[in-house]
């Protein structure tokens, strides 16, 4: 493998009038990875696609390929291909003819593009499926023959713009399964573009977060979950608890912080000005009939149970408790607190570590 990135953004901008929709992105994808870029809308993460695609002009900066310059060359002719939300297939086309209209369009046609659709088409798990209208398939094949369309013509680079946004629940997440085999079956660099979190967590093998047309952070996906470099993505990437208060001092193990709502609490942070936000994920928090059950905790509270949702193999406690907002708990359903229902009493605590603290 070389050590040349499939694609690499170099200070790369694109500004529509006085606004900055992309602000000087830097960031490298390696051959073979399954590369992801998280936001809510509007943070700029199609508008950075549809620039590495070809179909906008950066302001300034530079898109790499395996090391050339991207900046003249037109999008039909890049060694990129693009799967959409809507998957663009074309209805009046078998299947065959769909993954086919690249090749010929590339000047590839006869015995040699027959056996390309057919090998492709064994690939995705989708044999014998050339002659088949796509009107007849289902979701998740036309999710494939999509798939097929770009691998057939082997590009670089695989670009995808939410193409799971339009499905239903079930077939999303086994999309998700798919996809991932897929991008690993054939070793191809694949590029995510979602605001799904669940999306980026399950596939991809790097994520970078995005807001207001920069990157907060890069990393794996259990580095984003577990250690948020700021308060954005800890917010942003899985679910919290999120309080709002003032640091009350440094103390041995962590920073004290007195929340609006009154309790008093240690958590983690440096540089903590007065201000600050503080995210707790629900599964970090412990939960035990007594106090004394948690004795080995710095930070543990008597509460009381507001409401149980069950949600399959957890549920979720809402905990009333002293000097605090509403907090949500993640209950397994197997353990001493099983069953346990509205209006009981229980303790909850957590680890500093568990507590992010960031400045307001």
């Amino acid at each position: 493998m070389s050590d040349i990135a499939d694609l690499s953004l170099i200070a790369v901008t694109k500004r529509f009038g006085g606004i900055a929709a992309v602000d000087a992105v830097d960031f490298e994808v390696a051959q073979g990875e399954f590369f992801s870029i998280l936001g809510p809308s509007g943070c700029g993460k199609t508008t950075l696609m549809r620039m590495i695609a070809g179909f906008e002009s950066p302001t300034s900066g530079d898109i790499r390929i395996r090391g050339v310059s991207m900046l003249a060359v037109p999008a039909n002719k890049r060694p990129v291909n693009m799967v959409f939300q809507s998957l663009a297939l074309f209805p009046m086309m078998s299947v065959g003819e769909n993954i086919g209209y690249g090749l010929a369009c590339a000047g590839v046609s006869g015995p040699e593009a027959a056996e390309r659709i057919a090998r492709i088409l064994d690939r995705v798990g989708l044999s014998g499926f050339g002659p088949r209208a796509v009107t007849q398939l289902s979701g998740g094949q036309r999710q494939r023959v999509a798939i097929a369309r770009c691998l057939v013509l082997e590009p670089t680079l695989v670009l995808l713009d939410e193409p799971l946004g339009a499905l239903d629940l079930k077939l999303r997440e086994h999309m998700k399964i798919e996809l991932k085999q897929l991008q690993s079956a054939f070793n191809t660099t694949f590029m995510y573009i979602t605001h799904d979190q669940s999306e980026a967590l399950v596939m991809s093998d790097r994520v970078a977060v995005m807001n207001k047309g920069r990157f907060e952070q890069v990393g794996t996906p259990r580095e984003l979950y577990h250690n948020p470099k700021t308060s954005f993505v800890a917010g942003f990437v899985g679910d919290a608890n999120i309080w709002s208060g003032s640091a009350a001092g440094a103390i041995a193990g962590g920073t004290r912080l007195k929340l609006a709502t009154g309790a008093e609490v240690t958590g983690m942070g440096t540089g903590i000005d007065d201000g600050v936000r503080a995210y707790l994920r629900p599964e970090a928090i412990a939960l035990a009939g007594s106090l004394d059950e948690l004795s080995a905790l710095p930070n543990r509270f008597p509460g009381t149970v507001s409401t149980v949702l069950f949600d399959g193999a957890a549920s979720t406690l809402v905990i009333d408790a002293a000097g605090f907002p509403p907090l949500r708990a993640t209950l397994p359903q197997a353990g001493p607190l099983a069953g346990i229902e509205a209006g009981a009493a229980v303790a909850f605590g957590f680890t500093p570590e568990a507590l992010k603290i960031f400045p307001a």
